[in-house]
């Protein structure tokens, strides 16, 4: 625990001293709130019906920024310790590769929350629109955007490490690739049928549908939260697969004190 705090602390003092980095992590969460929304007043008279589009859209919105959030703060952290060559250091201290990965996970989750609670305050200042009121179930898919946050975050960081920085690309655009499949702002009828079954093997995919039924219907498929979790268990597992395995095949190759050059 001891140094799992502290590779956590370094990257909270990280934070707490760059302005530039805090406010990038409200700035495009807000900024995508504010379009949807904007969008979906402008295209339906203010109404119950349209109340509950601006919901849907909005809370898709946001859950949405909660997994990406999730996997690009976990790598960015990853990142972070390539660009300053400081994962060579890292390595060869007592730090297991274990402790790493919850390191990054914990500052993961908490750039996200920097980012997503003034986003979900302003939501609620522009539009009216609170996505606590989702109650209990906002935490569970809260929960399972994270953990498939940190699995994909977990892969990139491992193959970044296998083959250099030119992979790099990939904490950027690996998420936004799965996101038509995800069904973030509509359901999965609208998808190709043959793209069904791919899109329900995403954990993503059971939240948004989970989230629609609840804020249209009022009521909460168990069935997705169930889905979402044990999807969660098989991505989170490769995940943590993936990065042991690429770290220990750069370490045979000697590639991890080549980091950053």
């Amino acid at each position: 625990m001891g140094r799992i705090g502290a590779l956590a602390l370094r990257h909270w003092y990280l934070l707490r001293s760059s302005w530039p980095r805090l406010i990038d992590l409200v700035y495009w969460p807000t900024v995508q709130m504010l379009t949807w929304g904007f969008i979906t007043l402008f295209l339906t008279p203010v109404n119950g019906p349209a109340l509950q589009g601006v919901a849907a859209l909005l809370g898709a919105a946001i859950l949405w920024d909660v997994l990406l959030r999730a996997q690009l703060g976990t790598t960015m952290s990853f990142l972070e310790e390539m660009y300053s060559r400081n994962l060579g250091h890292l390595l060869a201290s007592p730090l297991r590769p274990v402790e790493m990965m919850l390191a990054l996970a914990f500052v993961g989750l908490l750039r996200t929350l920097v980012g997503m609670i003034p986003t979900s305050l302003l939501a609620i200042w522009f539009f009216g629109y609170s996505v606590y009121g989702m109650g209990l179930a906002l935490a569970a898919f809260f929960a399972i955007l994270m953990a498939m946050g940190w699995a994909v975050s977990f892969f990139i960081a491992g193959l970044i490490m296998r083959v250099g920085l030119g992979a790099e690309a990939l904490a950027w655009g690996l998420v936004f690739a799965i996101a038509p499949l995800s069904a973030v702002f509509y359901p999965v009828a609208v998808l190709p049928e043959f793209l069904h079954p791919i899109a329900l093997a995403l954990p993503s995919t059971h939240v948004f549908e989970g989230m629609r039924a609840l804020l249209l219907d009022g009521t909460l498929d168990p069935h997705h939260l169930v889905m979402g979790a044990l999807l969660d268990l098989v991505y989170l597992g490769l995940g943590i697969a993936a990065f042991l395995g690429f770290h220990g095949a750069a370490r045979r190759n000697g590639r991890l004190l080549q980091m950053g050059e």
